[in-house]
């Protein structure tokens, strides 16, 4: 007897539970025609958690977590909570802390059928095919002290050998099975932490002779992200240079509703989410893009369960329906949450 693969579900506040119930009709589906063993629990998380429990990460949603073989969670927050003694966002940041998710791992890869919907000129974007390995759980987002007064601020950019190297590792076996070359994204012509990450990378870079390595200063990164997206390979960044590359990096595709991310740590399930909010703007009015929340499925799928003739599947599915003009407002088209979703079942 097969043992069902355990998954955790976090719907998520305003579209999240929209796209969500695309994710599911999804896994459903190619549950059963691959064959795939799997339950699902859902658990509070974010906003729908300050609700019904008062915090927006309860303790009962980390046991179920840990407890999993792998997460998906779709957008939280909102301007509902923007009062509340503590924001959704804040789950996001002791989720990632709780499960030790310090790596978060944005593909931005463009197919043909992408390119028309880029904002890039398809001579620049066609064929472009990149990760971000962002690290999740230290920098600026979590550093000591932090203060707000009234005649002064302070952020605390702190890392350890041991945060930064275990991201860098991440990223270099990652390099190994693509095209074996890694571009170091830091700011080391001023800031200290900067060119501990640098020193750090040509460490660890010895450990991998295959892997080709360069160095960039994020401000220039930003700007040959837009103008040359298909030089890059791996990229390895801080916290804050994360966030900002990969969002960035999302709009060469032409929506950010397109993109999936993975965050992993060493032990325990990884977590698989869109990268995008959670949309209050278009809430409940059935248009929201689930494109990026059906290809975490995949994702899952690839990472969690080694299941790529399923990741495949369902990446080409959604390449089609989006070559063939069924699509959400975001990328032009005038399809629905449900149009698109059974679109992308009926071509699996």
């Amino acid at each position: 007897m097969t043992l069902a693969h355990q998954i955790a579900i976090l719907a998520g506040d305003y579209i999240g539970p929209e796209i969500m119930a695309s994710a599911e009709k999804v896994l459903a589906h190619t549950a059963k025609k691959f064959d795939f063993a799997y339950e699902t629990t859902a658990y509070p998380f974010g906003g729908e958690a300050i609700d019904k429990c008062g915090d927006p990460l309860p303790q009962s949603t980390i046991d179920g977590a840990k407890q999993a073989d792998a997460i998906l969670l779709s957008a939280i927050g909102g301007p509902k909570w923007d009062a509340a003694p503590k924001r959704p966002e804040a789950g996001l940041l002791a989720i990632r802390q709780a499960l030790g998710l310090y790596a978060n791992i944005r593909p931005t890869k463009i197919s043909e059928s992408q390119v028309d919907d880029s904002p890039i000129k398809p001579e620049i974007v066609r064929g472009t095919d990149f990760v971000i390995a962002r690290e999740l759980t230290s920098g600026a987002y979590f550093g000591k002290p932090r203060e707000l007064a009234e005649d002064h601020a302070i952020d605390t950019m702190y890392y350890s050998k041991d945060e930064v190297e275990r991201i860098m590792v991440t990223g270099f076996d990652m390099a190994m099975q693509r095209k074996q070359h890694v571009t170091i994204v830091d700011k080391s012509n001023v800031l200290a932490t900067s060119k501990f990450w640098r020193k750090t990378a040509e460490r660890v870079s010895k450990r991998y002779p295959k892997v080709t390595v360069d160095y960039r200063y994020i401000d220039a990164t930003t700007m040959a992200i837009m103008t040359q997206p298909t030089a890059f390979d791996v990229i390895i960044t801080a916290n804050l240079f994360g966030d900002i590359l990969s969002d960035e990096a999302a709009q060469i595709t032409g929506s950010i509703g397109t993109i999936p991310s993975m965050s992993a740590g060493a032990a325990g399930p990884n977590l698989y989410e869109p990268i995008h909010g959670s949309a209050p703007d278009i809430a409940g009015k059935g248009i929201a893009d689930p494109i990026a929340m059906v290809k975490s499925v995949a994702m899952m799928m690839q990472y969690s369960f080694n299941q790529p003739d399923i990741a495949e599947a369902i990446e080409q599915a959604c390449d089609q329906v989006i070559a063939a003009g069924i699509t959400t407002p975001d990328l032009g088209g005038s399809a629905t949450t449900d149009e698109v979703t059974d679109a992308i079942i009926a071509r699996i």
